[in-house]
């Protein structure tokens, strides 16, 4: 156990080294994992609050529950959740310029077995990461 942990962060760091924001892309990978356990335990409100400034600027938490609600419920629990892809960016369109990771994960749900979830983490102004944008197909 301990040692499968010690190769996993050897390799964590290792492409830290090799790739100039993968430090970012971990960090907003995490958050953007603590951000879908809010959502998969319907606790819409306080994804909405754990949510970037700019996302919560952009749709009130209303509006955000009332949108959320229909599309994730008739999926079902979470099945499994697997990264796909991480990209760090600094220009999405129709959002202002700053730090983005586009995060994808092949994920399992109990009525749709096959599902992309991307997540969007945006550094925010306090330097945290936080989730902009959500999207599944």
């Amino acid at each position: 156990m301990v040692l499968s942990c010690l190769l996993a962060q050897s390799a964590v760091l290792s492409a830290a080294m090799t790739k100039p924001n993968a430090k970012s892309e971990v960090v907003a990978q995490q958050a953007a994992e603590e951000w879908l356990a809010l959502v998969d335990a319907k606790n819409y409100s306080e994804s909405w609050q754990a949510a970037a400034g700019y996302f919560k600027k952009n749709v009130s938490e209303k509006k955000w529950k009332d949108t959320l609600a229909p599309v994730r419920e008739p999926l079902g629990k979470v099945v499994s959740r697997k990264l796909k892809s991480a990209q760090y960016t600094k220009e999405l369109p129709g959002a202002p310029d700053g730090e983005y990771v586009v995060i994808q994960f092949d994920t399992v749900f109990a009525n749709k077995k096959a599902a992309v979830e991307t997540v969007t983490p945006m550094k925010d102004t306090d330097g945290q990461w936080r989730v902009s944008g959500y999207f599944i197909r």
